[in-house]
């Protein structure tokens, strides 16, 4: 049988152990959750860089799209802005042309135009 001093000795040594072992899992338990947090932040850093590089292209392609359209907008208005300025210069041309050969027919006959006027006159009077 052992005495008490050896009992506590020996149950001071193996608390020892335990306390040793313990801290030994303990401390590997730690190193293993740090090395899984460590790999947890790396992917997720890589799946939001992935995720970003998706967003600005994404943006990027909005952008172009909305550059697209715009040039393709502006240049039918100004087709439109260019047919409706033809449009009128050949309206005025064609006024001008009908003024002028008004002009013409008038000064060929302008004599006889105040004699109708004069003719109409004498026929009220009378």
């Amino acid at each position: 049988m052992l005495s008490r001093g050896e009992r506590d000795r020996m149950s001071d040594e193996t608390e020892y152990d335990l306390d040793e072992e313990n801290a030994t899992r303990d401390a590997e338990a730690e190193a293993k959750t740090r090395a899984e947090n460590r790999a947890e932040r790396a992917e997720r850093a890589e799946r939001m860089a992935r995720e970003g590089a998706q967003a600005m292209a994404e943006h990027h392609a909005a952008l172009k799209a909305v550059d697209e359209r715009t040039v393709r907008l502006r240049s039918l208005r100004l087709a439109k802005e260019a047919a409706d300025a033809q449009t009128q210069a050949a309206e005025k041309a064609a006024k001008a042309a009908a003024k002028g050969a008004g002009k013409g027919a008038g000064k060929s006959t302008g004599k006889a135009a105040p004699k109708k006027a004069a003719a109409k006159k004498t026929a009220v009077k009378d």
